[in-house]
């Protein structure tokens, strides 16, 4: 039973591996894995002394720290239910997702949250603050408890693989963001299939650049890491830093690290303008969460010296559904997501027939990582659960090799009078440009052809690029109709808190930027 539940996988690596390193903060804390296992456990114990039942949802807003890492254990430990939040949101922001979460409890660090304790004071939820000053101390909690003497964590604390660990919510490309709980099963399954695709064990070391409040930073940085007895690193200011990343992983012996592409551009461009002296001796570096193009992934290669293996992955399925394969288990594909991993994967057609190699048609999924369902939304039920599978929402094709290829998301593909075009081809194309750093290609409504391409592109530091440049490049590489009408050149991109760029807010920008004629139309 124990091995279908994280919480069980967790307590087997603590004590196989019980004197490796689990999490360090540069400067700060050290822990083993059986230090960490004792700090949960009594933890664990703590919440139960202050009243939190199973079933019940823990809202726990913080940055990337120690604190975070131990009350979310300690949560899911307890057979409650840990809900992350992005501590960047409004007091709006988290007013919809405390009561679209059902949360009892909110706990944040000692520094608190000013727009997370308003929203759950005006929904009369308690708030608490968790702090470990010191890793000889347990880590404290500020509520009063509603018991008193030594408490147990017995059979009715038994974590069971259908017990709702992890409740997160959607990204909400289109539509109002869907509440998505997450078992005790579905996260063992989905550690056990990133442990086993990148056969990460004890030896590995990664730092966390993610923010642990999404599944991309949360399953496959911190929690596949721990499971398998490996280390993880958190920056010390509690979020990425540029400058400390790779000293960081030079200090801590780093085989590894994931992030989204915005992230990997950046240190790209730190590379190419301010080298390190040396950089780590990586097994692989890891691309998710939104599509990597070839040139950016041939470029990263040459600087830091090792394969970079593109993922594709969901909340609903507790992150990751395929990835590109290590080099020893066979070559691994620019411009694909690679192969499904401890999941079935299908391309099927409107009614639910598995189309043939190299025709696109949605992708979907089933497995023990993905979740039975939303929660209270019955409408995103029937249309994300047909035919007996899970529908991602995104347009792709399997090669003869069974390597998936992602076209985007079936509401993001631009309709150009008629023609269907993907924005991701656009994307890699304004990307091979030697000049530019990042590029997005967006639809946006035209009269004449209902749709018409735009695109966004900052240029790589140093560089000076021009529309009329752009446009030309891209008439040499793309079919005519697939070449963007319109092109801003900018500073930034808008983003989500995880580093995601949706196509939906760059187009809502640039857009509203035309109307309020702060931005000349190209060629104006």
């Amino acid at each position: 039973m124990e091995a279908q539940t994280l919480t069980g996988a967790l307590k087997n690596s603590a004590a196989q591996f019980p004197s490796r390193r689990a999490l360090s903060v540069p400067g700060r804390f050290d822990l083993t894995h059986s230090r960490l296992h004792d700090l949960v456990e009594e933890a664990a114990r703590l919440l139960i002394s202050h009243g939190v039942r199973h079933g019940d949802v823990i809202a726990l807003t913080f940055p990337n720290t120690v604190e975070f890492v131990i009350m979310f254990l300690a949560v899911i430990r307890t057979r409650a239910v840990a809900a992350p939040l992005n501590s960047a949101y409004t007091a709006e922001e988290f007013d919809f997702y405390l009561s679209d979460s059902g949360s009892t409890l909110l706990i944040t660090s000692v520094e608190g949250n000013g727009a997370a304790q308003a929203a759950a004071a005006k929904l009369c939820i308690p708030h608490a603050t968790a702090s470990l000053p010191d890793s000889s101390l347990p880590i404290s909690l500020s509520l009063p408890a509603r018991q008193s003497g030594p408490v147990e964590l017995g059979p009715a604390h038994h974590n069971e693989p259908s017990d709702v660990a992890l409740f997160l919510h959607t990204s909400g490309t289109t539509s109002r963001p869907k509440g998505v709980p997450l078992t005790q099963l579905n996260l063992a399954a989905s550690v056990k299939n990133i442990r086993s695709v990148y056969r990460l064990t004890e030896s590995d070391s990664t730092v966390l650049v993610l923010p642990l409040f999404h599944v991309h930073g949360l399953i496959a940085g911190l929690l596949s890491s721990l499971s398998a007895g490996s280390a993880v690193t958190l920056p010390s200011s509690g979020r990425f830093s540029a400058s400390s990343f790779w000293p960081d992983m030079l200090a801590y012996g780093a085989t590894w690290y994931t992030a989204v592409p915005t992230i990997h551009q950046i240190l790209l461009d730190r590379h190419f303008n301010s080298p390190q002296k040396a950089y780590p001796k990586l097994r692989f570096i890891r691309s998710c969460s939104a599509s990597l193009a070839p040139a950016i992934m041939s470029r990263m290669e040459e600087a830091f010296g090792a394969p970079v293996l593109e993922a594709y992955a969901m909340t609903e399925a507790a992150h990751l559904m395929a990835s590109n394969p290590l080099p020893e288990d066979g070559p691994h594909k620019a411009g694909s997501v690679g192969r499904a991993v401890g999941q079935e994967m299908a391309v099927l057609d409107d009614s639910g027939s598995q189309l043939p190699p190299n025709v696109p048609g949605e992708v979907c999924v089933r497995g023990p990582n993905v979740t039975k369902g939303y929660t209270h939304n019955p409408e995103a039920n029937q249309a994300g659960f047909r035919f007996g599978w899970f529908h991602t929402g995104d347009t792709g094709f399997m090669d003869q090799d069974g390597f998936l290829h992602l076209v985007g998301r079936i509401k993001e593909l631009i309709n150009r009078g008629g023609e269907k075009i993907s924005p991701i081809e656009v994307d890699a194309v304004l990307l091979s440009h030697p000049d530019v750093a990042q590029g997005v290609a967006f639809g946006v409504p035209d009269d004449k052809y209902g749709e018409e391409i735009n695109c966004a592109v900052i240029p790589r530091e140093g560089a000076e690029v021009e529309e009329g440049e752009i446009v030309r490049y891209c008439k040499k590489n793309l079919a005519s109709f697939k070449v963007p009408k319109r092109v801003f050149i900018t500073n930034e991109l808008p983003k989500t808190a995880t580093g995601k760029i949706q196509r939906r807010l760059v187009a809502e920008h640039f857009l509203s930027m035309v109307s309020a004629a702060k931005v000349p139309k190209f060629g104006a």
